[in-house]
C-alpha cells in the first residue's frame, strides 16, 4: 500500500494525500502569514472543516468554487456554505458523532472544547475530525482546550497520527498539549495552531522534548510546506 502524505500548509491547514486523493482540512491560506501556498494554488478532492472561525473555514468557498470539491462540516456551517455555493454543490452536514464516507475513506466529527462562529455570523459546535485514508487514521483535534474526552476516539480505534494545537490563548498551550498527547495515544504527533500570530507563539521544540520524556510518542515539528509520510 502506498504511503499517506501529510502536508502542512501552516496554522491548522493540511493536505492529506493518498494515491490520487487530496483531502484538505481547514484551508486558512489568505491572510495567513505562515501559509505555504496561495489559495489559488491548492487542489482538493474533498474539503473538511473543523469549525467556523475565520482561521479555519478560511478559503473553503474559494477553493471549492474553483475545484468543485465536496465539503463536509458541522450542519450549521454546511447550511451556510450551501447558501454561498448553491444547491448543486455537494456539501455533507454531519453533527458530532457523525461519519461521512468518501471514495478515499471516511471522516468522523468528534467533540472539541472551544467556540465556533463563522465570519458571516453562523454559530455552530466546534469539532475535531478523525479521518481514515490509505489505511491510516489521523486525528485532527481542531481548536480545543484540554479535556478528558480526547481519549475516546483512540479507545474505538488506533490513531496513527494526531495533529494537536499547542499555541495557548485560544486553545490549549504546549503544557496541556503534552497531557492531550497522552490521552489521544497516537504514536506520532504534529503540533499545530502556533506561531501564526503573537498571541499563540509557542516553543514546538520544547513541546517535542516534553512528549519524548513521557515515552509514548514521537513529535515531528513541520514547517509550513513540509510533510511527513505514514507508511
Amino acid at each position: 500500500m502506498s504511503a499517506v502524505k501529510v502536508l502542512y500548509l501552516g496554522h491548522s491547514a493540511f493536505s492529506i494525500e493518498h494515491d490520487a486523493a487530496k483531502v484538505l482540512i481547514d484551508p486558512f491560506l489568505t491572510g495567513n502569514p505562515m501559509a505555504a501556498a496561495d489559495a489559488d494554488q491548492i487542489e482538493a478532492d474533498t474539503i473538511l472543516v473543523t469549525h467556523g472561525h475565520a482561521d479555519h473555514i478560511g478559503d473553503t468557498v474559494a477553493i471549492a468554487s474553483r475545484t468543485g470539491a465536496p465539503i463536509a462540516g458541522i450542519v450549521e456551517i454546511a447550511a451556510e456554505l450551501s447558501d454561498e455555493l448553491g444547491p448543486d454543490h455537494l456539501i455533507h452536514d454531519p453533527n458530532l458523532g457523525g461519519t461521512v464516507d468518501f471514495d478515499w475513506g471516511w471522516a468522523q466529527w468528534v467533540p472539541a472544547w472551544h467556540t465556533s462562529t463563522t465570519p458571516l455570523g453562523t454559530v455552530s459546535t466546534p469539532a475535531g475530525i478523525v479521518l481514515n485514508i490509505g489505511g491510516k487514521t489521523i486525528y485532527h483535534l481542531g481548536d480545543t482546550a484540554l479535556f478528558s474526552d480526547l481519549a475516546l476516539p483512540g479507545q474505538r480505534r488506533s490513531i496513527d497520527l494526531a495533529l494537536i494545537p499547542i499555541g495557548g490563548h485560544y486553545t490549549m498551550d504546549r503544557h496541556d498539549a503534552v497531557r492531550a498527547a497522552n490521552l489521544v495515544g497516537a504514536p506520532q504527533i504534529v503540533p499545530i495552531h502556533y506561531n501564526t500570530f503573537p498571541p499563540i507563539e509557542a516553543d514546538a521544540t520544547a513541546f517535542a522534548k516534553a512528549v519524548a520524556a513521557e515515552g509514548h510518542a514521537t513529535v515531528t515539528v513541520l514547517d509550513p510546506g513540509q510533510s511527513l509520510e505514514l507508511q
